[in-house]
């Protein structure tokens, strides 16, 4: 029993020994994740949320009072321009159009006899100045022979008053000439006077009938056959058919956070994933980047808000869908994945491992903090960097503070523009240790195989 014992505080002994070593090694070592940099493409994505919209919609509303009596179009079909989509009872004015159709047939027929009139009073005239040239010519005879005083007085005086009888009548058709063509006219004006009535009733009659504006389809039907529709305010309850929109062009529409909106501008691509079709991501491009900020809780103008409460505000931004399908629909929730900046095979390194790093005043330690993404400008105090993995003289690894430059910011990656090289092993973390580092500390990896900066997977 001695013996065991003996043994079992050997083993301890041995143990708290190689413990002891073990500790005193790695004593004033600091374990830490390290990556080394790469190249690769780096794209700087911005992501909004909203639905899908037709470019182009158009309320169906009623424009005429009465009970509907044909609906040839429900809510999911698709329409053509110029087809009818709904009728509202139209008795009186159909009628109406009927009876004027009638009274301007009849005002042709006036017409027409009118003409006929003036065709005959042109005859008239025509008789009367031929008789006037024999009357005339009787008239020259009768005045010579008078003179040569074979002709009796009373011969004489019968010939001059049947020349004078015929200039009168050839005055008087000539009248009759200008008459019937003053009726003509005065016809034809009560006939245009009529066509004008006519479509002033045509246009009645036509505003009992609502058509398609253009090639769309209807997404909203709010009536039924049977119900009575009058003109009002758009949207407004008994004023609307149905909405019809133009899927031909359509469009992305989403709000994006205040913090990302001054790097949006119109032609950027964008990736649009829609929650109703998975694992389908449509191809787009930013159409229109609004201008007023809209309030997150309400969606309401900041310019039309009469609160001055202080909150997160969104913009409104615009993608064009480049190849929409069938399966989309208006309304559909989306996300709409915005590149706004990408570069080709640039260096770059994680983005934990960025830190804004106070040189130690004398007496202290130096003071490391996280440095965001956009914190390219070097903000004072500190200045932005990274640490570095280099070996000292006796081959022990120690950490080597390096300012850098940054350019565009990826998902997990930042470009590096100047202060590192491909290949170089910096600190990533963890984030607590990354805090408190010092230049110069002695280091020990987490893994003996450093981790490589593997390009971010393409969102």
């Amino acid at each position: 029993m001695k013996k065991i014992l003996l043994i079992v505080l050997a083993i301890v002994v041995t143990a708290g020994l190689v413990g002891f070593m073990v500790y005193k090694q790695q004593s004033g070592y600091t374990k830490v994740l390290t990556a080394k940099l790469v190249r690769h493409d780096l794209s700087t994505v911005i992501s909004g949320t909203g639905q899908i919209k037709p470019k182009t919609f158009a309320v169906i509303g009623s424009t005429a009072e009465g009970r509907i009596t044909h609906l040839y179009a429900k809510e999911g079909d698709h329409v053509k321009k110029g087809e009818v989509l709904a009728v509202v009872e139209n008795v009186g004015q159909e009628a109406q159009v009927s009876g004027q159709q009638a009274a301007i047939s009849a005002a042709k027929t006036d017409i027409n006899s009118y003409i006929a009139a003036e065709k005959t009073a042109e005859a008239n005239v025509e008789h009367a100045q031929a008789d006037l040239e024999q009357k005339k010519l009787d008239w020259e005879r009768a005045q010579g022979l008078y003179k040569e005083g074979i002709l009796a007085k009373q011969d004489f005086d019968a010939k001059k008053a049947a020349y004078d009888t015929d200039v009168a009548s050839v005055s008087q058709a000539v009248a009759q000439v200008n008459q019937a063509k003053a009726n003509t006219d005065s016809a034809r004006g009560h006939l245009g006077t009529q066509q004008a009535t006519l479509r002033s009733y045509q246009n009645a009659l036509s505003l009992t009938e609502a058509t398609a504006p253009f090639d769309g389809l209807v997404t909203d039907e709010p009536v039924r056959e049977g119900e009575t529709v009058v003109p009002g305010i758009q949207n407004s309850n008994g004023s609307t058919f149905m909405t019809v929109a133009d899927m031909s062009v359509v469009t992305a529409e989403v709000k994006v956070d205040e913090t990302d909106i001054v790097n949006v501008q119109i032609g950027q691509p964008a990736d649009i994933t829609v929650d109703a079709i998975p694992n389908k991501v449509f191809k787009g491009h930013v159409i229109l980047v609004g201008d007023q900020a809209l309030l997150r809780s309400t969606g309401v103008a900041t310019s039309q808000s009469t609160t001055g409460t202080e909150e997160a505000k969104d913009f409104k931004v615009v993608v064009t869908l480049d190849s929409p399908n069938d399966d989309l629909r208006p309304g559909l929730s989306c996300t709409a994945k915005v590149t706004t900046a990408h570069k080709a095979n640039v260096l770059s390194l994680p983005i934990q491992a960025l830190t804004l790093y106070t040189p130690p005043a004398p007496g202290s330690n130096g003071k490391v903090e996280a440095a965001s993404a956009d914190s390219s400008s070097n903000p004072t105090p500190g200045k932005q960097g990274v640490f570095v993995i280099e070996k000292d003289a006796h081959g022990k690894q120690r950490a080597k503070f390096i300012p850098v430059t940054t350019g565009i910011t990826g998902a997990t990656d930042i470009e590096v523009l100047s202060g590192l090289k491909e290949g170089d092993e910096v600190v990533t973390g963890p984030y607590k240790t990354l805090r408190i580092l010092k230049d110069g500390a002695l280091l020990k990896r987490d893994t003996e195989k450093p981790l490589t900066n593997t390009p971010p997977s393409s969102s």
